[in-house]
């Protein structure tokens, strides 16, 4: 079952032993005697699916947590706070954030051994999306309008947050590449800056394989329109399940901001696009390639623009984006599985089947469907 503690997501549609072993009785009540206002354990009542680090629901005289372990080559203490400083912020400025608890020091995240860990109080709303794997559809285009609205308040409220980029680290969404005058060069800085992928890559056609992506999306004629986009702080993950939801189809919370980091509002708008509006698990070899969801794409650009309007010039820059959004996190899931979580079939999924094969995609009658879709005129 979808909530069984031995089993999560893997990169497919099955369930699979976790990378991360599940967090124990144990270890929760070492932690929640960190935390002054955690409460004392009753028992922990869930255990996260969700494949790059462990988390449960617990129950405690104080109410039911939220508790995060991540292996410390993922996330430091120190990397957890520049996270936790943008929710912070989100929350000052109204947004549906989760609450984070603090140690008797103000520390938002520690170290015990090998773990990194943070504490949330139990967002509020209904958990439609629990046992659903990333890269699925919303429910309903409803959903998708909700979702939409809700990513443009959130980039009104961050336009605040003047924070630096995160210094490299795995799995972090990042924007230096597409908006580089030489995209290869700076791929290849970014590949010095993380050991595991440098080794990955040393025996991979990397260069050519990257220019040809470029090429055939043309991406020397809108790099500049990017480069030129306001930059800002952004969620860079949204997809259904970081999402709770009201009785009437509303946004209670907005959930897990670990990918977040400077980039820009409509790359941050094509990121959840590419997450929600394309049915990726169902691609491969001898299936469909008809996978698009043009009218969940256009929803959640109607409820986006009803808050922040999109020009025409923004729609076509956003179509452009689109089919190239997702390189540099594959460069960031390669380098995590070629070295934190030392899987190398997997970071050769990523770079073969996420970063090349979802650009091959958009090349399809489909892909090229759905960029009309984001591009076209319409009540946006």
């Amino acid at each position: 079952m979808a909530d069984d503690p031995h089993l999560a997501h893997g990169m497919g549609t099955d369930l699979e032993p976790p990378q991360w072993p599940a967090i124990t009785p144990a270890e929760a009540e070492q932690l929640l005697a960190r935390f002054p206002a955690a409460g004392r354990l009753e028992r922990l009542t869930w255990h996260s699916p969700r494949p790059f680090s462990a988390a449960t629901l617990a129950d405690t005289t104080a109410g039911t947590l939220f508790l995060k372990r991540h292996h410390h080559r993922l996330r430091t203490p120190r990397q957890l706070t520049d996270e936790h400083a943008f929710l912070k912020h989100l929350g000052q400025h109204g947004q549906p954030v989760v609450e984070l608890l603090a140690t008797a020091t103000g520390a938002t995240a520690l170290q015990l051994g090998n773990w990194t860990w943070e504490v949330h109080r139990k967002a509020p709303g209904l958990d439609l999306y629990r046992d659903r794997q990333s890269w699925t559809p919303f429910l309903s285009p409803a959903h998708a309008r909700a979702a939409g609205a809700a990513l443009a308040r959130l980039h009104k409220s961050a336009g605040g947050f003047a924070a630096p980029a995160r210094p490299p680290q795995p799995l972090v969404t990042s924007l230096s590449l597409l908006t580089a005058t030489d995209p290869i060069a700076a791929a290849a800085q970014y590949a010095e800056q993380r050991p595991a992928l440098a080794t990955y890559l040393a025996s991979k056609p990397w260069r050519a394989a990257l220019d040809e992506i470029f090429a055939q999306h043309r991406l020397a004629e809108w790099a500049p329109d990017l480069a030129a986009q306001p930059a800002m702080w952004t969620h860079n993950d949204w997809h259904p399940s970081n999402l709770l939801w009201t009785d009437a189809g509303a946004i209670a919370s907005i959930l897990d901001f670990g990918l977040s980091d400077r980039t820009c509002a409509l790359h941050d708008l094509a990121t959840a696009l590419e997450r929600s509006a394309v049915r990726w698990l169902e691609l491969g070899p001898g299936r469909p390639s008809d996978i698009a969801e043009c009218d969940d794409a256009r929803a959640l650009l109607e409820g986006y623009a009803a808050v922040r309007p999109l020009r025409p010039a923004d729609r076509a820059l956003l179509a452009r984006l689109l089919p190239l959004v997702h390189v540099e996190f594959a460069l960031s899931e390669v380098d995590y599985f070629a070295g934190v979580a030392a899987r190398p079939a997997l970071a050769d999924l990523a770079w073969h089947d996420y970063l090349i094969g979802h650009a091959d995609w958009f090349l399809s009658e489909p892909g090229r469907g759905l960029l009309a879709a984001v591009a076209a005129e319409g009540r946006y």
